[in-house]
């Protein structure tokens, strides 16, 4: 009976640690991911000027929690964020 208390408890510490670290990681990467979109914008921005929608694609880093990151090499990654300059 004494074994299986000391069972259920280590199986529980272990659920808590596991909880705690999916809880806790994915929030510090999330906003390492945010800040690197929110860089490769400035980027971006810097290299197209006007045709590049900047603040667009710093809000879209925002909303996206980061999970789409702009390459400014990749049309298809910046095609939202650009426009006409006439």
């Amino acid at each position: 009976m004494e074994q299986r208390k000391i069972s259920e408890a280590v199986v529980l510490a272990m659920s808590v640690a596991f909880l705690a670290a999916t809880v806790v990681v994915p929030s510090g990467a999330t906003s390492y991911s945010i800040g690197v979109c929110i860089r490769n914008c400035a980027q971006c921005k810097k290299m197209f000027g006007p045709y590049f929608e900047g603040q667009l694609c710093a809000d879209a880093c925002v909303k996206f929690k980061g999970k789409i990151i702009p390459d400014c090499e990749d049309l298809a990654s910046i095609a939202p964020f650009l426009n006409k300059f006439e």
